[in-house]
């Protein structure tokens, strides 16, 4: 492969960690609801002028400061060591803030940590009357994979009936 070649598939890896790398964010500590503020945060950062808009410039500096970034050799080309290193950093990041976040809201004794009480229950202790189907007081293999496929077709409906839980 070709050196120009070799940039130009660093630079699409590039393009494609990021955008990743927020997907990633947004499923991970920021949950599904953060899509529009990181966007909003990504176009922020963009527009270097302030003025509401992005040009053609204002992405093409964008980019080439994030490879730059991300090119921690500064050989001019992007490992998967570096463009891991990258998604990690973006990634903990957000973690960060969600969990300063977390502490900020449920804190009730101003302590800086959670304790037990302040943690909310789980999923499955919130659900454990409906997923329990049998009645047994216990929720088997089976019984949560039921809840499991449940879940997925509900937010595959929500998705099919733009927001309707049915």
């Amino acid at each position: 492969m070709t050196a120009p070649m070799k940039s130009t598939v660093a630079v699409i890896a590039l393009v494609g960690a990021v955008f990743a790398s927020a997907a990633l964010a947004n499923e991970g500590p920021g949950g599904p609801d953060n899509r529009g503020a990181m966007l909003m945060e990504m176009f922020d950062g963009i527009d270097t002028d302030k003025d509401g808009k992005l040009t053609e410039a204002e992405l093409e500096a964008h980019r080439a400061a994030m490879f730059t970034a991300a090119d921690a050799n500064g050989d001019g080309m992007l490992s998967a060591d570096e463009l891991s290193a990258q998604q990690l950093a973006r990634f903990s990041e957000k973690l960060a803030e969600r969990t300063a976040r977390m502490i900020e809201n449920r804190d009730n004794d101003g302590d800086g940590s959670l304790s037990l009480t302040e943690v909310d229950e789980g999923p499955g202790q919130r659900h454990f009357a409906r997923i329990d189907s049998d009645n047994d007081g216990a929720i088997s293999k089976a019984e949560a994979e039921s809840a499991m496929d449940m879940m997925g077709k509900r937010k595959h409906r929500k998705g099919m009936m733009g927001g309707a839980d049915n």
